[in-house]
């Protein structure tokens, strides 16, 4: 390992740089640079970035070597060998660093601006070895951004001591939190070195079962950058092979390992909940997707680990999440996918047949032993309800709806009408709302209703270009002043695409179709430029195949 270029002469740090960042690299030669550029902008609380090239093959070394020419606070540390883990590198950084305090930021995301100088006065002003901003996922090439765990970051807070705040252990991120870098080293927490998975889950328990306090700011002080398109997937998006389910697991078992070390069984069980409500329902919303050997593993692996769960960390987790980890612990192969799907969606959707045993509602007749424990305490608002959406799209274009019962707690709320709202995932730009009445199935198994879909209201003036998604949720309105929410089960055989005439746009292109975790959204696209270029590319596709 070795650094490039040597600091300039008379390149004195100045009193007030009080920050190192921390870059790592590896073969990303077209976006390392602007992950850097956003560090150096900070201003006068930089220290100094250093960036460390993780033994790249391509360009990034020279990419880097170029930038330091250019900027004197940038280092640049080239690793001979690649460490195959993000751990490592940011070990060598951590420990090459000057300044009192560290952050660390990845090659292909940018620290937003004032995100240092917002972190840095709330660490100095409640004295605090760690303080944590918002971090947001920005969907590339699009403008949506999600902010992540964000009821974690509403408003300023300290939080002391840690181990009262167990909330704490659902944000594993390590990009969006400075350090006071003696604290680190004094208490020995580093990062898991080598081919290592999830070495952000290890790194920050380390953290919080080390740090005293914690100051929280509401700022926006990083920008995680989720390109679903690019060739190589980020470890968070890759996840179509088992072994990244099973270093998951891993990660997680390290994690509420360090804890209990720690004495801190209160961040253990938080920690355990978190598997349940975040982890698990990810990972169950896709696995239908799989093919039945990954399906037959994963289930495997899973019942393993949860069967080391006590029943107090069941009962903490929200009921969708312990209702499934019941099922996967009663069953021994995968059972009733699509179920689970629409379960582990969020919000969560609980699809008949609704079976008892005597007056205990359970999953299945076939698992008797699953009870839906907690159901009948669950806030109107909060019930799994089933809502089938079925697209009818021709001259009218209407939504067929179909609300299920529940156990008898939708029809003790008596439903009275639905609005359905469609919302622009690109940036949440609310489209129009439709409305209708609910009419009573006469056997007595749900409601009815029927509203029409003006298509043409989510084309932008001017047109689109390419096909824009949109999402729709439904608000139950019930006489007994009480809503139900949720997001409509995408039914029917309309999900597929349309070609529509328009008088406002001449052609609407518009395409129902069922996300990942079962719900409907619609693609929207105008024009007969845009329908000849979705037939291009289709075309493309067809003859790449044939070859």
């Amino acid at each position: 390992m070795n650094e490039a270029p040597e600091p300039r002469p008379g390149s004195a740090i100045p009193g007030s740089a009080q920050v190192s960042v921390v870059v790592i690299a590896y073969n990303d030669a077209a976006l390392v640079g602007g992950a850097v550029r956003s560090a150096l902008a900070q201003g006068d609380a930089i220290a100094e970035v250093i960036a460390v090239d993780d033994a790249s093959t391509d360009r990034t070394g020279q990419v880097l070597d170029e930038l330091a020419r250019e900027h004197r606070r940038l280092r640049v540390i080239h690793r001979e060998d690649n460490s195959g883990g993000c751990g490592t590198p940011r070990n060598d950084g951590l420990r090459a660093a000057t300044g009192r305090f560290v952050m660390f930021l990845d090659s292909d995301d940018v620290l937003p601006a004032g995100a240092v100088d917002a972190l840095l006065d709330a660490a100095l002003r409640h004295g605090t070895p760690v303080a944590a901003g918002l971090c947001v996922r920005r969907e590339l090439p699009g403008p949506r951004e999600v902010p992540w765990q964000p009821d974690l970051y509403r408003e300023p807070a300290l939080r002391t001591p840690v181990t009262d705040h167990p909330e704490l252990v659902g944000d594993t991120l390590c990009v969006n939190k400075l350090y006071d870098r003696a604290f680190l080293l004094d208490h020995g927490v580093l990062f898991p070195d080598g081919r290592f998975t999830y070495e952000d889950f290890v790194f920050i328990s380390r953290v919080l079962a080390a740090a005293p306090s914690l100051a929280i700011i509401p700022d926006e002080v990083y920008v995680w950058h989720v390109r679903r398109s690019a060739a190589k997937q980020s470890i968070s998006l890759d996840r179509k092979d088992v072994a990244n389910w099973q270093a998951r697991i891993e990660a997680h078992r390290t994690s509420v390992r360090i804890f209990a070390d720690a004495g801190h069984k209160g961040l253990a069980h938080a920690a355990r909940t978190k598997f349940l409500d975040h982890d698990l329902r990810m990972y169950v919303r896709e696995l239908h997707t799989r093919g039945a050997d990954h399906r037959q593993e994963w289930w495997r692996l899973t019942r393993a680990y949860l069967a080391g769960f006590e029943e107090s960390e069941l009962l903490a987790a929200t009921a969708p999440a312990r209702w499934l980890a019941r099922v996967l612990l009663a069953s021994g192969t995968p059972v009733d996918l699509d179920r689970l799907t629409q379960l582990a969606a969020r919000p969560g959707r609980l699809l008949p047949p609704y079976a008892s045993d005597g007056e205990r509602p359970v999953w299945s007749r076939d698992l008797p032993g699953v009870e839906l424990d907690g159901l009948d305490a669950l806030p109107s608002e909060q019930l799994p309800v089933t809502i089938d959406a079925e697209p009818v799209l021709g001259t009218r274009p209407v939504l067929r709806l179909r609300l299920h019962e529940l156990y008898g707690r939708v029809g003790a709320a008596s439903p009275a009408g639905i609005e359905v709202e469609l919302r622009r995932r690109a940036d949440g730009r609310r489209g129009p709302v439709h409305t209708a009445a609910l009419t009573p199935d006469p056997a007595g198994r749900g409601w009815t209703a029927e509203t029409p879909l003006d298509l043409g209201a989510l084309i932008p003036r001017g047109g689109t270009g390419a096909p824009d998604p949109w999402d729709l949720t439904a608000r139950v309105r019930c006489a007994d002043g009480s809503e139900l929410h949720g997001a409509l089960r995408a039914t029917g055989p309309g999900l597929r695409r349309h070609a529509l005439p328009s008088a406002r746009h001449g052609l609407l292109l518009a395409q129902p179709y069922a996300t990942t975790g079962g719900a409907l959204a619609l693609r929207m696209a105008s024009g007969m430029r845009t329908a000849w270029q979705i037939a291009a590319r289709k075309l493309r596709r067809a003859r790449g195949r044939g070859r």
